[in-house]
């Protein structure tokens, strides 16, 4: 598979992603800051590292990783949690690879939750 960021910007995330020939594609459900045991962390860093870990799950689970995301959906639950969130991506992500991404400020379905990701990733 090739996959092309277009238009990176200085944000950390590119205007759009072309993926050529792919031969798998896997679309991952919102993936919320809560831990097996139903632990939810207090603070926004903490709760975007495990979404992070979270999605790290089921990418592996199909034999993937972060470098096979192409599009990404970040909800949250407040606008002051948008640098929080893009310093923790940012730790994930090289300026090599990065996906396409909207971000959405919005009500979450558990008001514990600040923050939530649905990814596609494809190889």
């Amino acid at each position: 598979m090739q996959k092309n960021a277009i238009n990176l910007t200085p944000g950390g995330w590119a205007q759009a992603t072309h993926v050529r020939t792919p031969s798998e594609l896997l679309f991952i459900s919102g993936q919320v800051p809560q831990d097996e045991t139903g632990h939810v962390p207090d603070d926004i860093e903490a709760q975007c590292r495990l979404v992070w870990a979270n999605l790290d799950v089921q990418l592996r689970a199909a034999g993937m990783s972060y470098a096979n995301l192409v599009k990404l959906t970040i909800i949250l639950s407040d606008r002051s949690h948008v640098k929080p969130m893009v310093a923790v991506r940012s730790t994930i992500f090289s300026d090599a690879v990065q996906p396409a991404v909207t971000t959405i400020i919005a009500g979450l379905f558990d008001e514990r939750w600040l923050v939530e990701i649905e990814a596609i990733a494809a190889a």
